[in-house]
């Protein structure tokens, strides 16, 4: 890297990305970019692989700075701040298989909310303000009123890894109310689904996916026989489960939003966002839609309904819109059609 290369790159707001070789950190790598900041990426790749950041580099058109290791490492954490000066952090890196989590509770408990306590504290030791923190609608369990707002009350987790996203919530607000300094968004995130348009970086589960989408295209791709749809017997239209489907494009660039709203706040600062389409879709939808707006016929089945399942869920996006002017882009069909494109290219 030639010296005026290297002075841009020093001059720009330089964002540590936990997790970012992952499904929603590597897209909201390329969307920092195009807003003038350099991810800073550190990942252990339990959940991704480094082809990802190949690809990610050619969409963003440079190299990166990559750190192989664990948030829980305090010491990788000291290197990457011996080498970066860092204006805020991005903190996707968790465990989110929810099956997974009710077999091992302890892996998830140390890992998700151990992390964020190391990060916390070596982000107060290096006067590293803003913090976006990815938490989850799972917070909400099954609402009682739809659609949800911030304000509507979290219930009861279904499951450890979504218990670890209320507890990750209540460490920050009390974490603020300590007065360490910083500023902290958390960012409630509904379904994410689709890749990036260029299909060079997508979501890559490993093993047998866990959500729908890559269920629907490894399907179609041949790669799983069938699709179940678990229920047809609940009380939506047309009795299959309802979700806010949001593109993961969208949701990216609710994160630089949200980075551009904390630097104009004031120190101690915390504040929690939904980020959804305001929309919610069946199963059956978007399955019907998958296959008309790609024209693939899906083999799917309808089974029993699967314990522990929201019935209906999706936001009230209001806040979102008015404060830090978001608004999503992408719908429903640039999702499906993004999200086999992307399965294509793993084929």
């Amino acid at each position: 890297m030639n010296s005026f290369v290297r002075t841009i790159f020093d001059d720009m707001k330089k964002i540590l990305i936990t997790g970012g070789a992952g499904y929603i950190g590597s897209h909201t790598a390329v969307e920092l970019v195009k807003s003038g900041y350099e991810p800073v990426i550190i990942d252990d790749l339990s959940n991704s692989n480094e082809n990802v950041l190949k690809n990610l580099e050619e969409v963003i058109g440079h190299k990166l700075a990559f750190y192989k290791g664990d948030c829980n490492d305090r010491g990788i954490l000291e290197q990457i701040a011996s080498e970066h000066t860092l204006q805020g952090v991005i903190h996707f890196a968790a465990f989110k298989a929810v099956g997974e989590s009710t077999q091992l509770p302890l892996k998830y408990y140390q890992n998700n909310i151990g992390s964020l306590v190391i990060l916390l504290q070596f982000m107060k030791d290096h006067a590293i303000k803003d913090l976006v923190f990815s938490s989850s609608c799972t917070v909400y369990g099954q609402p009682d009123v739809l659609p949800v707002t911030e304000a509507t009350p979290r219930k009861d987790a279904e499951s450890p890894y979504g218990n670890t996203k209320k507890v990750c919530e209540d460490i920050l607000v009390d974490f603020i109310k300590s007065k360490p300094g910083n500023r902290v968004i958390s960012l409630r995130y509904f379904n994410p689904v689709g890749a990036h348009p260029s299909s060079k970086i997508g979501e890559l589960p490993i093993g047998t996916p866990a959500n729908l989408v890559p269920f629907v295209t490894q399907t179609a791709a041949g790669i799983r026989e069938k699709l179940t749809v678990f229920g047809d017997d609940y009380d939506t239209t047309d009795g299959s489960c309802v979700r806010d489907f949001i593109h993961v494009m969208d949701l990216a660039d609710a994160h630089v939003k949200a980075l551009a709203y904390l630097g104009e706040q004031e120190a101690n600062f915390y504040d929690v966002f939904n980020v959804g389409t305001g929309k919610g879709n069946t199963v059956l939808e978007v399955i019907k839609t998958f296959e008309a707006v790609n024209n693939v016929k899906l083999n799917y089945e309808i089974g029993p309904r699967r314990a522990g399942d929201v019935i209906k869920i999706w936001a009230d996006t209001t806040k979102i819109n008015e404060v830090l002017d978001w608004h999503p882009s992408y719908s429903l069909e640039d999702s499906m059609r993004d999200s086999w494109n992307w399965q294509k290219t793993l084929n």
